[in-house]
């Protein structure tokens, strides 16, 4: 039996006689009893079967980021060397939690117990959880920092896995030699600027110059230390450090060499920070003393400066400053438009991540006029959030949080009910369910708000019979959240804002395809509510169907989606779909009408399967017809294709072909259409 404790997170992991290992959250100081979860090591070919032996890494929220219990048979078991892919004996973190140093059990040809360390790439939300860090997908290596770029590149290139679209940058070794383990990594707003902290110092780096900035002056540099993380406002580098056991917060340039002389502005605090949170030009200093403080931006002509707008204190709110991992808050729409910044912290709801929970604390006013806080705990075992304070549409001021199997999404967090009193007896705190739950099954990284895409990585394992060890690789993973979304809005017969919401990413080559996947989604539930009606059984959720084929004709692509979802469905289905829809019939004349021949040929297919397709194959004359006026010789080919195989015989090819004129035209490339077909 083993024992291991994560005060960060408020873990407790005992590792199991049997091969499990239970962890659950440190008791509370309301007493209240933490309810242990299992973890078990996966099987080798299927992480959600279970293995007899090996070895596992998880996330602290439960997700399993790699595994290993053997090897497949393609390996020579005699030259394999990677002997702790079949059990480890002990391991144990290198400092930084960059490495994992194993010892192997011995090896089946004969090898003795051998040490192996295993490199690992981490979020930089780890160590410092800051908006700008969850902005891009932001990896740290020991000895390097990986930054996703995919933001930058064209749609498609976004949600292709096969595109290399990492910025890969070593640190310099000058550095990493006197002030290893990196500790601290920072992303400006445009992922251009990025900030590293060791134990000792600070260096920055520009991709646009490709040039690292580090001090001259090896005393300057050894002569502080990064506590409480690094923030970028613009061309600004905002630390706070410890210098001499007193405690400052330091503002660098970019533009200017790192030295003593060049700092813009210095503030001394009474304690040591936390952790720092940029919001907008709104400076959040979180301190050991649990006291938050406020601070103002303020660009003057020739320095910047911060500017003290207030405090308050968190006793006998906040029990362990320690664990707070994630700052930010959020304004009210009417301070935020018409009142005075220094006033904002009466009155911001203020964002935390306690350990693993997720609370808001609310403000109000007592009788004298004191603000005080009221906490709300939304969730427990999140391993970091995003807020989206200017989300585009309906998801201005959403709280999305990774729990380690979903992302849960809180629409408008501000508007979320205050907690009611908790029972005395039972004093398990009222969780809030979220408003969108989004299933993954990868690790998220990232949000891309403007293309509607969650970015991720997962991890793979590779073996080669003429290698005697094992490969591994981060594979990057996406997945679309905009059907997510409108669900939520649908169910809730949000008809108008759902609409609003599309018409931002309307533009997006991927659009339909994401309105397609909502159809597809809603026509398999409503599939179901259907056979549980013809069972006389009472459906809890009524379909949303008919107020999805509403939303859809809001938009051109709706005829697209609709056939490109019935190709994808159980035939079974169709006619309750175009019962909802409408008449396929009715979506060829239109389609054919407005020159969109490829979805005509689409919807014939429908036709032809409801048998609703005439007799003499006339839809598909016209259908030919306008093909060869637009010259689009591969819809000839397919539809030529089609009548052969709807008619054995050949005499729906043979008058398509002849009412066509094909054979008497001129065109050479027609000409090989038709004896091709």
């Amino acid at each position: 039996m083993a024992v291991a404790i994560n005060a960060k997170f408020s873990l407790v992991a005992v590792g199991m006689h049997g091969g499990t290992v239970e962890y659950a959250n440190l008791p509370s100081e309301e007493g209240l009893t933490p309810k242990a979860q299992s973890l078990e090591i996966p099987y080798l070919y299927n992480k959600e079967k279970l293995g007899p032996h090996g070895w596992a890494i998880w996330s602290v929220g439960g997700r399993c980021l790699a595994w290993g219990s053997g090897v497949d048979g393609e390996v020579d078991s005699e030259k394999f060397q990677d002997a702790f892919m079949y059990g480890m004996r002990d391991l144990f973190w290198v400092p930084g939690n960059f490495e994992l140093v194993t010892l192997a059990h011995s090896a089946s040809n004969g090898t003795d117990g051998q040490l192996f360390v295993l490199p690992f790439a981490k979020s930089a939300t780890t160590a410092q959880h800051s908006p700008d860090n969850t902005q891009y997908a932001f990896l740290q290596m020991d000895d390097r920092v990986l930054v996703y770029r995919g933001t930058d590149q064209p749609d498609m290139s976004v949600i292709n896995p096969e595109s290399d679209v990492w910025q890969r940058i070593k640190i310099p070794q000058s550095y990493l030699s006197a002030n290893w383990p990196i500790r601290y990594s920072a992303l400006s707003a445009d992922g251009r600027l990025i900030a590293i902290a060791g134990r000792r110092g600070l260096v920055h780096y520009s991709s646009t110059s490709g040039r690292w900035k580090i001090f001259a002056d090896d005393r300057q540099e050894q002569a502080f230390a990064v506590r409480g993380g690094l923030l970028w406002f613009h061309h600004v580098l905002i630390a706070a450090v410890d210098v001499s056991k007193t405690y400052q917060i330091r503002l660098y340039s970019r533009d200017l060499e790192l030295s003593n002389q060049n700092v813009l502005h210095r503030e001394v605090m009474n304690s040591p920070v936390v952790i720092l949170s940029l919001v907008d030009n709104s400076l959040l200093v979180y301190t050991a003393d649990n006291t938050l403080y406020h601070y103002l931006i303020i660009p003057t002509a020739d320095t910047i400066k911060l500017h003290l707008c207030g405090s308050i204190n968190f006793d006998g709110v906040i029990a362990a400053p320690s664990a707070v991992r994630v700052l930010s808050w959020m304004i009210p729409s009417a301070q935020k438009q018409l009142g005075d910044p220094t006033d904002d912290l009466a009155v911001a709801t203020v964002l935390m991540i306690v350990g693993g929970k997720l609370v808001l604390l609310r403000p109000r006013k007592s009788g004298d006029q004191e603000v005080k806080y009221d906490m709300q705990i939304l969730a427990d075992r999140i391993e970091f959030c995003w807020i989206h304070l200017r989300g585009i549409g309906t998801l201005e001021n959403s709280l999305w949080g990774y729990d380690g199997e979903s992302i849960r999404v809180w629409m408008n967090a501000l508007a979320i009910e205050s907690p009611s009193p908790v029972d005395a007896v039972n004093l398990e705190p009222d969780y809030v369910k979220e408003s969108v739950n989004i299933p993954l099954d990868f690790y998220p990284l990232s949000v891309l708000m403007d293309k509607g895409i969650v970015i991720g990585v997962e991890h793979e394992t590779a073996t080669r019979s003429n290698l005697p060890f094992v490969m591994f690789r981060h594979v990057t993973s996406t997945h679309l959240f905009l059907h997510h979304i409108l669900r939520f809005h649908l169910e809730s017969n949000q008809i108008k804002e759902a609409v609003l919401f599309a018409s931002h990413y309307q533009h997006l080559v991927f659009f339909a395809h994401a309105l397609e996947i909502l159809l597809h989604s809603v026509v398999e539930e409503d599939a179901t509510i259907f056979r549980d009606t013809d069972n006389n059984e009472l459906s809890i959720t009524p379909g949303i169907l008919p107020t999805t084929v509403e939303f859809l004709d809001h938009f051109d692509a709706s005829l697209d989606v609709v056939v490109g979802c019935a190709r994808k469905i159980e035939m079974t289905l169709w006619p309750r779909l175009f019962d909802v829809v409408g008449n396929p019939k009715t979506f060829f004349e239109v389609c054919l009408a407005s020159g969109r021949l490829k979805t005509a040929g689409s919807y014939l297919l429908v036709l032809h399967n409801l048998e609703q397709l005439d007799s003499g194959c006339g839809d598909a004359i016209r259908l030919l017809k306008s093909a060869i006026g637009s010259r689009d010789w591969q819809l000839c080919k397919e539809l030529l294709r089609f009548l052969r195989s709807i008619d054995d015989s050949g005499d729906a090819l043979r008058t398509a072909v002849a009412e066509t004129g094909l054979l008497t035209m001129d065109d050479g490339e027609t000409a090989t259409v038709t004896k091709n077909s």
